[in-house]
C-alpha cells in the first residue's frame, strides 16, 4: 500500500511540476479528489522526491561581485544579471549596468577618458543625463581608420558629452601608424597633444578589453600585417587601448606599441577610477590579465562572465 502511495505521488508530481497540468486536470486523469492531489503533492515534498528551488538573480549576482571583489582585490565589482549567455544579449545587459553605475559616480569636475568598440557602444547608447558642471570627456585612443568598419569612436564621446552636458574632445588620429617616427611627429602638433595630455589628466577612465582572435575588430581594422597579427596571437592574449598584452599583463610587442597613439598601460594605471567594461567566454583571458597589470580597479560584467572569472 506504502509503495502504491509513493508511485501515485510521484506520477502526480510529474504531471504537476513537470507537464504542467493544474490539480483538477490530475484528478481527472488518475481518477481521484482534488484534495487527495494536495495531499499527495505535499506526500512528494515531505518526503523528499520533490524539491524546490528559487533562483533568485540578484542574491546571486551580488555574491557573485563580492567574490570577484575579494579575489581581484577590486574596488567594485556590477555585476549584471543576463537571462542568456549569448553575446549580443549580455553587452546589452552590461552596458545598461555600466551607464547607471556611472550616472552614480560621475560628479563636478570629473575627467571623462573612453575609447571605442562595440561595448563601449552600447554602454554609451544607455547613458542616463545628468546635470552636471565642469565635466570633461576625452577620447582615450585615436579612432581614424581607412576601413568600412565602424569604431563608433566619434559617436562614443558624442554620446557621452550629450549625458554630461558638456563638449567632446576627440582624438582625430588612427590608433596605429606605421612608423613611431611618423607618430611622434604628429603627435608634436599643440592641438593633437593637448588632447593626449588631457587623456593623461583624466582620473576616470573607461574602456574595454579586444582579443586576439581572428574576427577582433582591431585586426579588421587593417592597422595591422599578416606578420604581426600572428606573432600577437602567439604572444597576446587581448588589448586595451589598443596596446598588446599577454597573460601577466605585460607589453608583448613593444615596436607595435611605439606605434600606437593614446594613453600608455602604465598612465591608465595611475587613475582614480579604471572601470573595465566587459563580457563574453572570449574575453575571459584578456579580462584576468588585465587585472594581473593593474589595468582595471573596477568590474562591470555578466554572471556567465563572473563565474568563468573565478574559476
Amino acid at each position: 500500500m506504502e509503495q502504491e502511495k509513493q508511485r501515485l505521488s510521484i506520477d502526480v508530481a510529474r504531471l504537476y511540476y513537470q507537464s504542467e497540468y493544474s490539480q483538477e486536470q490530475i484528478a481527472k486523469r488518475l481518477g481521484i479528489s482534488r484534495p487527495t492531489v494536495s495531499r499527495l503533492l505535499q506526500y512528494a515534498k515531505d518526503q523528499g522526491y520533490v524539491t524546490i528551488r528559487i533562483a533568485d538573480p540578484i542574491e546571486d549576482v551580488n555574491e557573485l561581485s563580492k567574490r570577484l571583489k575579494d579575489k581581484y582585490k577590486l574596488d567594485e565589482v556590477q555585476v549584471a544579471f543576463s537571462p542568456l549567455s549569448d553575446y549580443e544579449v549580455s553587452i546589452q545587459h552590461i552596458g545598461r549596468k555600466a551607464a547607471a553605475y556611472l550616472y552614480e559616480i560621475i560628479k563636478d569636475g570629473d575627467i571623462i577618458g573612453v575609447t571605442w568598440g562595440r561595448t563601449m557602444y552600447t554602454l554609451a547608447s544607455q547613458l542616463k543625463a545628468k546635470t552636471t558642471q565642469g565635466v570633461e570627456v576625452v577620447q582615450l585612443k585615436g579612432g581614424v581608420s581607412h576601413s568600412q568598419i565602424n569604431t563608433y569612436a566619434p559617436e562614443i564621446v558624442d554620446l557621452f558629452a550629450k549625458a554630461y552636458h558638456t563638449y567632446a574632445r576627440y582624438l582625430p588620429l588612427p590608433v596605429i601608424f606605421d612608423t613611431p617616427e611618423l607618430k611622434q611627429m604628429v603627435e608634436q602638433d599643440r592641438h593633437i597633444r593637448r588632447i593626449i595630455e588631457l587623456g593623461k589628466q583624466s582620473n576616470i577612465a573607461i574602456f574595454t578589453v579586444g582579443t586576439v582572435d581572428d574576427d577582433a575588430l582591431l585586426f579588421r581594422l587593417g592597422y595591422l600585417g599578416s606578420e604581426e597579427k600572428a606573432e600577437l596571437q602567439r604572444n597576446a592574449v587581448g588589448d586595451i587601448c589598443s596596446r598588446f598584452f599577454d597573460t601577466k599583463g605585460q607589453i608583448c610587442n613593444h615596436e607595435i606599441d611605439s606605434r600606437t597613439v593614446g594613453i600608455s598601460l602604465n598612465d591608465l594605471r595611475k587613475k582614480e577610477k579604471t572601470v573595465l567594461v566587459a563580457g563574453g567566454q572570449k574575453k575571459v583571458a584578456a579580462i584576468k590579465a588585465a587585472f594581473a597589470g593593474g589595468y582595471a580597479n573596477t568590474l562591470i560584467t555578466d554572471q556567465f562572465t563572473a563565474k568563468a572569472l573565478l574559476e
